[in-house]
């Protein structure tokens, strides 16, 4: 035999012996393994917990001495141990006959602190961190922590903020867990760009979104804050606004915001893909539903062949076919809206096909983020409920009547597949915000029957106890011994209906020309229905009290005016009256309106009993329209009238007639207009009182103020006013009650500004009587509706 073949036959021996050996050792793994699968435990004994009862953790394992189990039965305890929360480490392991479970308790949080923090308050960062007092603590949830503190701090404006975290060992298991915060300057937005935007202008565009750019005010309105959230609503803003322009093509590319750590500013851009615009083509209505006609649907259509394209008006019309056909019984109908583009001629034809939906009911809803606001609250505002049919144009109504609470910051309503195949379970997502508000301000108004300086101070809750009931508080001061105070509740649902109730108690009282005083005193109890989305009604009993002081002195010697001295006879005057008004609203943005109708009607009845009989009646309407949209010019044409009546000779006084201010006509003087009388003495001195019949109309042009900003909320606009003043009431010779129309014409500054809606107007009367009074220059608060 060779030298190799010994060597060859030594190897092959080796190589043999290792390969018994590896099978034996195979084996007494395989049967130690099947060993362990069919193990018995004859105790648990529980090792290394502190705070947590033993047979706490022996009943989280769920393996009972002396029976058998298996590893799968090991990995299932485990994950139940750890789904307590209550243990950073737990393994399982066999010793002899016993099973040994070793658990390392988390720690107890004592105390969470906040140090550094001033923009934000302890309350609000205890809101969004998970760790809390008597909770375990873990170090994922601290980290977690950590970012949900910077977050907070993001919504404010302060994204370079650092957080660290510690804790603080009080020794026993317990940790106190501290957040050191810096939190660095405010960032700013140093400017909002737009790419790719022909039909609009960028400061058109800005004025949608609600992200602004910094000003000198921001620290008050906030606009200016960056917020990732925030700028994907105004994404959704822009898509809504080219939407409704007739842009159906309309798409937001891109927004990115980039921050100069330099200056600690923003600059965001917005890339913007518009399309061509389309208009409407053919409309019409088909229906596969047996008992559903389309001619008798054909008035519920908003969308017009030649007008614009626009998607509110295919909604409008969709949710109006939608309850008309759910109306009739067609519980399970529903309608879809189907688009035809043309391309060569852009138009876009479209078809709303009724057909049998599937049958579906909802089985739940579930309200997911309410902190404060109740269920009850959010539910009320769907038309329909758990066992109803399901139908999506209910749904999306329900989430604009949500967003239009101003409760939320966000609202959003998807569905789930419930627990049969035709049940649907509505999810309903809300981010809540702060409702309550505390404000305190001073002003100066150069009109109406208080002007002067004045200092006002109130508390607001628009969701009280968050019950969504509206509570106020206000009192004032100012010039002319001017106090006023003020409470005011409503209830939007009374009784469980959608009817709105509340009640308002005041008292007012100042001095009129330093010449006498008043003091009015009294509440009201009022009633609101909404009959449409646009059309609501109210009514409303009042009782005032009025004390009228003049000065004896003055008034033995003859120095006012007879109807003046007969009025003030009376003090004090009560007024018990019943009041009832129609209001259509279709105006788009209460505070900045560019398109819609406002028109209302009211009618006071005073005679249940007091000593005022009359009916004073008001009507007035305003149109808004948008003239040139990139222009961003607004239109608007306003008229009004007002007339009272008395029923007895003495139901009426002074004080009960119209008077001229700066909602009749500007250019003048309050109440320096119409009817007057000279002093009872002959001085010569003139008291107006106001007529028994009023008329007004005003046309103004809107723009906004080159050079200045948008994100400052100031416009401008060029009026012309002209109004009638007529009709006296009271004893003694009346001049100047004749019909003569007063015109002026001017300029208006208006200013969206942190303290509320502001006005300044310039006006030129250019027509008068010799009587009538003028005043070029008004400022006050702007009340539009």
């Amino acid at each position: 035999m060779t030298a190799s073949s010994k060597l060859f036959g030594a190897a092959s021996a080796i190589a043999m012996s290792v390969a018994l050996a590896a099978s034996g050792s195979a084996v007494v793994s395989l049967a130690s393994v099947a060993s362990a699968q069919a193990a018995v435990a004859s105790r648990i004994d529980v090792r290394g917990n502190q705070r947590v009862d033993a047979q706490t953790i022996r009943d989280n394992v769920n393996i009972r001495p002396g029976k058998a189990y298996t590893s799968a039965d090991v990995d299932e305890a485990v994950k139940r141990l750890f789904g307590m929360g209550l243990f950073s480490d737990v393994r399982i392991t066999q010793s002899g006959g016993a099973l040994v479970v070793h658990v390392s308790e988390y720690a107890v949080v004592n105390n969470v602190l906040f140090q550094g923090n001033k923009k934000v308050k302890d309350a609000q960062l205890e809101r969004a961190v998970q760790l809390k007092p008597r909770s375990a603590f873990d170090p994922a949830i601290m980290e977690n922590d950590r970012d949900a503190i910077k977050a907070a701090y993001g919504h404010v404006g302060r994204s370079d903020v650092t957080v660290n975290a510690r804790t603080v060992d009080l020794g026993s298991g317990r940790v106190n867990v501290v957040y050191e915060i810096a939190e660095g300057s405010r960032t700013k937005i140093a400017n909002i760009n737009f790419v790719g935007n022909n039909a609009y202008g960028e400061r058109r565009l800005r004025d949608i979104i609600s992200t602004k750019r910094s000003n000198p005010l921001s620290w008050l309105t906030r606009s200016d804050i960056y917020d990732e959230g925030r700028l994907q609503a105004d994404e959704e803003a822009l898509r809504r606004f080219y939407y409704n322009r007739g842009y159906a093509d309309f798409r937001v590319l891109s927004s990115e915001a980039v921050l100069d750590e330099a200056t600690n500013e923003y600059t965001i851009t917005i890339n913007v893909d518009e399309g061509q615009r389309y208009t409407f083509g053919d409309v019409q209505i088909e229906s596969t539903v047996d008992g559903v006609e389309p001619e008798a649907l054909n008035g519920l259509i908003a969308t017009r062949s030649g007008r614009n394209y626009s998607a509110k008006d295919i909604e409008k019309t969709v949710e109006a076919i939608t309850d008309r056909v759910a109306s009739s019984g067609y519980a399970f109908a529903k309608v879809e809206p189907r688009g035809d583009r043309n391309f060569d001629n852009h138009t876009i034809s479209v078809v709303y096909n009724v057909e049998q939906g599937q049958r579906a009911y909802v089985e739940r809803i579930e309200i997911r983020g309410n902190d404060k606001t109740r269920d009850y609250v959010i539910r009320r505002e769907f038309d329909l409920n758990e066992g109803d049919a399901f139908n999506q144009a209910m749904i999306q109504r329900a989430k604009r009547r949500l967003e239009g609470l101003d409760f939320f910051q966000s609202v959003n309503i998807s569905t789930a597949q419930g627990s049969e195949p035709d049940q649907v379970v509505l999810i309903v997502d809300v981010m809540e915000k702060s409702t309550g508000e505390f404000s305190i301000g001073a002003g100066y108004a150069t009109g109406g029957g208080t002007p002067g300086a004045s200092v006002e101070g109130s508390v607001t809750e628009r969701n009280f106890l968050g019950r969504g009931q509206y509570i106020r508080f206000g009192a004032g001061i100012g010039q002319n011994d001017m106090r006023n105070y003020n409470f005011s509740f409503t209830e939007p649902y009374f009784l469980g209906n959608r009817i709105s109730a509340g009640f308002d108690v005041f008292r007012r009282s100042h001095r009129v020309d330093r010449d006498y005083d008043v003091t009015q005193t009294g509440g009201s109890i009022r009633f609101g229905l909404p009959i449409t989305d646009n059309f609501s009604a109210g009514i409303a009993y009042n009782l005032v009290e009025e004390k009228y002081k003049l000065d004896k002195k003055k008034l033995a010697a003859g120095d006012y005016a007879p109807a003046l001295a007969e009025a003030a006879e009376y003090s004090p005057w009560l007024r018990s009256s019943i009041s009832y008004s129609l209001v259509y609203d279709s105006i788009d943005n209460k505070q900045n309106p560019r398109d819609g109708i406002f028109a209302r009607f009211t009618q006071e009845f005073a005679g249940l009993g007091g000593d005022a009989k009359f009916l004073k009646t008001t009507a007035d309407a305003k149109y808004y329209q948008t003239l040139h949209e990139d222009a961003d010019l607004i239109g608007m044409l306003g008229v009004g009238g007002g007339y009272i009546h008395a029923f007895k000779n003495d139901g009426v006084r002074m004080f009960d007639l119209f008077k001229n201010d700066q909602d009749l006509i500007r250019g003048f003087k309050y109440n320096s207009m119409g009817p007057y009388q000279e002093a009872s003495n002959g001085s010569g001195e003139r008291y107006w009182l106001g007529g028994t019949t009023y008329l007004k109309a005003t046309a103004e042009l809107q723009f906004p103020m080159p050079v200045i900003p948008e994100s400052f909320g100031i416009r401008g606009a060029l009026f012309a006013d002209a109004a009638m003043l007529y009709g006296s009431k009271g004893s003694g010779k009346v001049e100047g009650d004749d019909k003569k129309i007063r015109s002026s014409v001017g300029l208006s500054l208006m200013w969206a500004s942190p303290f509320g809606p502001l006005r300044f107007d310039y006006a030129v009367p250019t027509s008068k009587a010799s009587s009538d009074k003028v005043q070029n220059f008004n400022f006050g608060i702007s009340s539009k509706f």
